[in-house]
């Protein structure tokens, strides 16, 4: 095609010239809907930070009841938690102070994050967080990485780790059509509208708080309600029979008390490891007489070591006495039926006869239950057996009486063999279909020295939407409400809600608000 040679007048290249500046002019120009959308989602996010921030109070407060309770045992988990929030507020607060760099950049002194006007300004975020003179967005990926390093040593669980060093990642991001990545802070803030950037820093916000959230419920996790109430870690002998009628056994369980019962310690006698692994020691008694005995528990901890726990007792085999003890430790709950064992060696349990002060209690077979009253108060059992027609007393054994430990909530689901099981939240989550079947929730103590179903009252659960507002849905008493279902339909895998504000009522008539559980979809 030949080459035209028409010429152009002076006016039409200026018309020209106009026209391609107005069209650059429209493509810098940030459309007013996206600016509202980035302006919803950082309104979205502050409302959500404010929520994560109550409930991280809350666990924080739960951590400072502990430590004033028992500060020896308590107080360590508490400072750890007072560490915690101080790291993640400070981290808080510089980038709540850089979004008001950001801002004032945009909108020049007296600016306020409350009304942003310059909000489409596509230089300041680019001013100040990437400035080689002040270098702020590097300095913020240099706190962030060490914030992420610090929190992640406290969250024991590697699922939960990993899932905030994804949240906190600050590693260089390939752009599409790039064939080099760019570092973190360029990625983030370059040619970012002013409203943008904000909404990214509140965004990071979000993360550190929930971050914060997952370190204060890890050493929550590790102050057992049971663990606070004893002030030291000792080996005790609890001997069915202190006394033994000649010809029989002497049996003693030999216990740490405060162990954790999924994990036994080694017991050691006289040099010699015990081979029953429930600590129970028996030796014959083929001679009347006393006898010592010692040794030591080895207790490993979830740091790798290994803790000596030394003990010494005796016993003496005479003719017939009495032996007491509780079927669930040396402690008695009140509200409740605790099983007891009484028996007076050579002596039919027909003869025998038992009273108990601060409470009831009743023979059942060959078993007893006591049901004490007044926690707080000690309550003593005495027992009287009938020895050829003259009535002895033979055994007077003190008990702690105790309220009952608070339950944990709980989903009741069945599998797909046919299997009911208890999903107590986190872990691996539930299946949707899982959850449409489930009725409600439940309570109970279920730790292998309890087993007491508590009564659950109400509760709540709190959705999220896709802006970060909560959606908080009232429970029908122990059932979930329709608008509770109607939330669940919307869930796809991978989201959550929070089960919280649960009552439940146990069998000494106490209600009590119970800890919530996370839900997750899988």
């Amino acid at each position: 095609m030949g080459t035209s040679n028409t010429r152009l007048s002076p006016r039409q290249k200026m018309i020209n010239l106009m026209y391609i500046v107005l069209m650059a002019m429209l493509a810098l120009n940030v459309s007013s809907d996206v600016l509202n959308g980035f302006t919803q989602v950082n309104d979205g996010l502050t409302h959500t930070n404010e929520n994560i921030a109550e409930r991280n109070a809350s666990i924080l407060s739960q951590l400072e009841a502990f430590s004033i309770q028992n500060p020896e045992k308590g107080a360590s988990w508490f400072q750890k938690g007072l560490e915690v929030r101080q790291r993640a507020d400070s981290l808080y607060q510089a980038i709540d102070s850089l979004k008001l760099m950001v801002i004032t950049k945009a909108d020049g002194p007296g600016a306020t994050l409350d009304n942003i006007e310059n909000r489409e300004d596509l230089n300041a975020a680019t001013d100040v967080m990437l400035n080689p003179a002040t270098m702020r967005g590097t300095e913020l990926r240099q706190a962030v990485d060490s914030f992420t390093g610090y929190i992640t040593s406290v969250i024991t669980d590697s699922v939960k780790a990993n899932a905030v060093r994804r949240a906190l990642s600050t590693q260089p991001v390939l752009r599409q059509g790039q064939l080099a990545p760019v570092s973190w802070e360029e990625y983030k803030f370059e040619n970012q509208p002013a409203i943008a950037a904000v909404a990214l820093l509140t965004k990071m916000q979000n993360d550190i708080k929930f971050a914060e959230g997952e370190a204060l419920a890890t050493l929550l996790a590790n102050v057992d309600a049971g663990d606070v109430r004893v002030n030291s870690l000792n080996a005790y002998v609890i001997p069915q029979s202190r006394f033994v009628m000649r010809g029989g056994k002497y049996q003693a369980n030999i216990i740490l008390a405060a162990v954790d019962t999924t994990q036994r310690p080694e017991i050691y006698i006289g040099g010699k490891r015990l081979a029953n692994e429930n600590g129970l020691f028996e030796a014959v008694a083929s001679s009347t007489g006393n006898f010592d005995y010692k040794g030591y528990l080895e207790v490993p901890h979830g740091d790798g070591s290994v803790t000596r726990h030394d003990f010494s007792s005796s016993y003496t085999v005479i003719e017939p006495s009495a032996t007491v003890s509780a079927t669930m430790m040396n402690v008695l709950y009140a509200g409740i039926d605790n099983p007891i064992s009484i028996s007076v060696p050579g002596v039919a349990n027909s003869s025998v006869t038992a009273t108990m002060t601060n409470g009831t209690l009743t023979r059942k077979g060959d078993s007893w239950i006591a049901r004490p009253t007044t926690v707080g108060q000690d309550a003593h059992v005495k027992v009287t057996a009938d020895m050829e027609g003259r009535k002895m007393d033979v055994a007077d054994m003190k008990f702690r009486v105790r309220k009952l430990p608070d339950p944990a909530p709980y989903i009741s689901v069945t599998d797909a063999q046919g299997n009911t099981t208890s999903y107590k939240g986190g872990g691996r989550g539930i299946s949707k279909a899982q959850l449409m079947n489930a009725n409600g929730i439940e309570a109970a103590i279920d730790d292998e020295i309890l087993n007491i179903a508590f009564k659950v009252l109400s509760f709540e659960t709190v959705f999220f939407d896709s802006m970060g507002n909560a959606i908080p849905e009232n429970s029908d008493g122990a059932n979930f409400s329709a608008r509770q279902k109607q939330q669940f339909q919307r869930l796809n895998r991978g989201k959550r809600f929070y089960i919280s504000r649960v009552k439940a009522v146990g069998p000494d008539g106490i209600t009590r608000d119970i800890a919530p559980i996370e839900v997750i979809i899988n």
